[in-house]
């Protein structure tokens, strides 16, 4: 009786153990089962993407919308030409896009942030002053020029800005089909519904004129 005893409890150990190193196993995606899934935009999307479209052609997997050049006259002088599942639908469960970013003399990028991908770049044109800040507030930043690249760790508040006399052009690619943006002058100054007075006064230790005139700026 005591050496089944025994035995139970060394089967229960190796059971449990046994556990311990499969489940992690299992939690990591699955492997893909085809070979491309081109996204119906017509379609509502799923977690993991868009549904497929059933009628593919050769023009899916090309795109042609990174070209410039762009216009960059507008307040923060600064357009994104983008390359994601929205614009290009080949991109569809690939976890990829990227960017065609242009800026004027003295444009700035203004401080955002990408909830969903890593970002990183290469400067085409120009000298751009690229800068993150970490969750601790230290800031990161450098002058880059041509050919010079530099990666944005995901979640992480960034900006860029043209420090040159010509307009400056970068390339930015991202772990993510979709990265989404939060750009933060206008996500708090123009949400909708508006943040309360009350909350942006404090949080930024200033009064209602300068918010209300803030918010002036971003309404619409």
């Amino acid at each position: 009786m005591a050496t089944l005893q025994i035995s139970s409890s060394l089967f229960r150990s190796f059971f449990l153990t046994l556990c311990l190193f499969v489940i992690p196993s299992l939690s990591s995606d699955s492997d893909p089962l085809q070979d491309f899934c081109i996204g119906d935009l017509k379609a509502s999307p799923s977690i993991n993407g868009f549904p497929c479209k059933s009628a593919v052609s050769a023009s899916d997997f090309f795109y042609s919308g990174l070209g410039g050049p762009l216009d960059t006259s507008n307040p923060n002088g600064v357009t994104v030409a983008p390359a994601n599942v929205l614009t290009f639908p080949g991109l569809n469960t690939l976890g990829i896009s990227m960017n065609n970013v242009e800026l004027a003399p003295g444009g700035v990028n203004p401080p955002h942030l990408h909830p969903r991908a890593t970002e990183v770049g290469t400067i085409i044109e120009g000298s751009v002053f690229v800068g993150f800040l970490t969750t601790n507030n230290t800031l990161f930043s450098k002058v880059l020029n041509a050919g010079e690249v530099f990666v944005i760790p995901r979640g992480l508040v960034h900006f860029q800005w043209n420090v040159g006399q010509v307009k400056a052009r970068m390339i930015t690619a991202f772990n993510s089909q979709l990265p989404g943006a939060v750009v933060l002058p206008s996500t708090l100054f123009g949400s909708n519904p508006e943040i309360p007075n009350a909350v942006l006064t404090r949080a930024f230790r200033t009064d209602v004129t300068t918010v209300q005139n803030l918010k002036s700026k971003f309404a619409g």
